[in-house]
């Protein structure tokens, strides 16, 4: 009889699932469920048509890049954090985790396919923002004479890439923090308001509304001059907002029990 010691692939240094291909099947899961193809394409059909809605309806003067932008990426900022939420999220609601958990292990590898793949899209987002902000702007300052100005520097480009990439990952930490779906969405759109209302209309709190509340933090970042301090108070109000539900978000899909039904 051998005696040959049959060790686990771990050990033996054979190659597991290569990680492109965990975030090739993370990007395929996005369009595979009625409510995450759908959401795609509203996100990418309506970037466009703002700009065309914004071409016929604005006034000349108001056509320039630094505008389009601005009005482009505004559902951007409402529909991106649906789709790091659902990317998270689909995996109990659909009870597809148990099978990717157990083709995949490492949980780890999994949560960063799913972010690096939900980064991707939101990058396809950002370059589908720009290029049709250019196109109104061309097209507005040829067809109505508009402004046509194309003031907005690498500052511009930095500060809504930031803006948007933060709610995609805001959108992930919510959505590894609760697990469902529908509290998910309820609860990014529902705190961060309730946040804006507090700190906005009380007295006491006015003050700390900068440091401790994402949107007003994040609104110094649309006049693309940034100040010291006001970094600060982004960066603490992402801590927040984003890192602190991201962690505990983390550490539950790490230890959470996965189930059939």
């Amino acid at each position: 009889m051998s005696t040959t010691l049959l060790l686990p692939a771990a050990t033996t240094g054979a190659p597991g699932i290569p990680f492109s291909r965990l975030i090739r099947t993370e990007l395929r899961k996005l369009t595979d469920t009625r409510a995450g193809r759908w959401l795609l394409i509203a996100i990418l059909a309506t970037t466009p048509l703002v700009a065309a809605v914004m071409l016929f309806t604005a006034d000349p003067k108001d056509l320039t890049y630094d505008t389009f932008v601005d009005f482009t990426s505004t559902p951007q900022k409402i529909l991106l954090p649906i789709l790091g939420i659902l990317t998270i999220t689909t995996e109990w609601s659909q009870r597809t985790g148990l099978v990717t958990f157990t083709l995949e292990p490492n949980r780890r590898r999994v949560l960063l396919a799913k972010t690096g793949a939900t980064i991707l899209l939101g990058l396809l987002v950002l370059t589908l923002t720009f290029t049709s902000s250019a196109a109104g702007n061309l097209l507005g300052t040829a067809l109505r004479d508009g402004n046509g100005s194309w003031t907005f520097g690498l500052a511009g480009f930095r500060d809504i890439t930031l803006v948007l990439l933060t709610g995609l990952a805001q959108g992930l930490a919510f959505g590894m923090l609760l697990l469902i779906s529908a509290a998910a969405i309820v609860a990014f759109y529902v705190l961060p308001n309730l946040s804006g209302i507090l700190f906005g209309t009380v007295p006491a709190l006015k003050g700390l509304g900068p440091w401790l509340d994402l949107n007003q933090a994040q609104g110094a970042l649309y006049d693309h001059n940034m100040t010291g301090q006001q970094w600060t108070q982004v960066l603490t109000a992402t801590l927040i907002w984003v890192a602190l539900p991201a962690t505990l978000g983390a550490l539950r899909v790490l230890r959470t029990e996965v189930k059939s039904s």
